[in-house]
């Protein structure tokens, strides 16, 4: 069988926590600010950690960053 390779971009927009959870930057903030209500940008800007029933589908994704 050969080597799995690691999925770079899904490398780049998470991180593995000490009790192997990922981390994620949430969406829509990047663009179209103005409309958004201070509350909803304040939210946004946390740190979220992916669903256990999520990580399933990363697992495979991310071989080498173990």
């Amino acid at each position: 069988m050969y080597k799995l390779k690691t999925r770079q971009s899904i490398k780049k927009r998470f991180k593995i926590t000490a009790n192997n959870k990922l981390m994620m930057r949430k969406a829509s903030r990047s663009h179209l600010l103005e409309k958004k209500s201070s509350q909803r940008k304040l939210k946004l800007r946390k740190i979220a950690l992916v669903k256990s029933r999520d990580y399933k589908n990363f697992k495979y994704s991310l071989i080498n960053l173990y």
